[in-house]
């Protein structure tokens, strides 16, 4: 990885609000603050930026995990400030273009979620890609009982996995959902035991380091633009990414691997 022994050395330098490690492929990164349950402030979220956006070239998935109990227990309301509209806006429009940084980032993020997963902690995990809930794991959104509202694209991402009707419901009661329920719901994608979450959060993105560079890329791009495109629309740019993936070269030798029986088949495990 650009030529030295220690991957590590070749991320960025990060706030001490986030730990950040290379392992292999993946990129190991933290939440950092657990004395604070991960509570989210701006040096932090900026850090998320710094990270995301300046990943060595060699690693193909991320996995963004919380350091102590909890994932995160979002915005860090000690850190709240008056700001006039215009201040408002832009401390908003900041969050969300770092978040759109993971969601549209160059490589897949995977989440361990425990604890609280509160707030705009709740925000970021919408934001990565792949979402494993430990049974400790619980969800909340408390603006309206802060006399706030979501900011960091809440309002965007989480109707979109449980619905309008459930994210106002949180918002307007304080209900928790727990773990169970979140992966009811379609908050998380894989639900394990507690301690069990970043095993599973690497082998993970193991598996989707694994895969053609440009496929996972064009997942993160084209899917969710596709899924909201109208309908001629998203069938013109699948096509486009279809045929731009399978040109590549690794990708013609993936399909011959397969069809000369030297990649395994689909089946359930």
């Amino acid at each position: 990885m650009h030529g030295s022994e220690n991957p590590s050395s070749d991320l960025p330098d990060l706030p001490g609000s986030l730990a950040a490690e290379v392992d292999g492929d993946i990129a190991l990164l933290r939440l950092a603050r657990p004395n604070k349950r991960n509570a989210l402030d701006d040096p932090t979220v900026l850090g998320l930026e710094i990270f995301f956006t300046r990943l060595p070239e060699g690693v193909k998935a991320v996995v963004l995990s919380g350091e102590g109990t909890h994932f995160s227990a979002g915005l860090d309301l000690s850190e709240l400030r008056e700001r006039d509209l215009a201040e408002g806006i832009e401390h908003s429009r900041m969050w969300q273009s770092v978040f759109d940084k993971i969601a549209f980032g160059r490589v897949p993020v995977v989440s361990v979620l425990h604890g609280a997963v509160v707030g705009g902690g709740l925000e970021l995990a919408c934001a990565t890609h792949i979402r494993v809930a430990e049974r400790s794991a619980y969800y909340g959104l408390p603006e309206g009982q802060r006399g706030i509202f979501v900011g960091g694209g809440g309002s965007v991402r989480v109707p979109k996995l449980i619905g309008a009707a459930r994210m106002m419901d949180m918002m307007l009661t304080g209900r928790v959902y727990d773990a169970a329920e979140g992966q009811t719901i379609g908050l998380s994608h894989y639900l394990v035991d507690d301690g069990a979450g970043l095993d599973k959060a690497k082998t993970l993105a193991r598996a989707i380091a694994s895969n053609a560079p440009l496929s996972n890329y064009a997942i993160l791009q084209a899917v969710p633009r596709i899924a909201e495109a109208a309908g001629g629309n998203g069938y013109f740019t699948e096509a486009l990414m279809a045929a731009v993936a399978q040109s590549q070269d690794e990708a013609k030798q993936r399909l011959r691997d397969f069809l000369e029986k030297r990649a395994p088949k689909v089946e359930k495990e």
